[in-house]
């Protein structure tokens, strides 16, 4: 049988906020790791900030990869990053 993909269906803030709960202390921290990363990571554009952005980019991909190990949906994607378009 092949099934339909499921449309985008807006999720209410406080069902988000209880499904996120749910989640192992360690997913979340890895959740917050990566957005904190994404963040620096869209920041440093200049040439002079390259420290700061290879570091920022292995934080990103420390949380990829606990985030991978629960659950490959999981992961931080560039799409997911602040200022980009999806």
């Amino acid at each position: 049988m092949i099934a339909f993909p499921r449309a985008p269906v807006p999720v209410p803030e406080a069902v988000a906020a209880l499904s996120a709960r749910q989640l192992p202390a360690r997913v979340r921290a890895a959740r917050r790791q990566a957005w904190e990363a994404s963040v620096r990571l869209t920041l440093c554009r200049l040439p002079r900030c390259e420290e700061g952005r290879q570091g920022a980019l292995a934080e990103l991909c420390a949380a990829n990869k606990v985030l991978a190990a629960v659950n490959p949906g999981y992961v931080f994607g560039w799409g997911d990053m602040p200022g980009q378009q999806r």
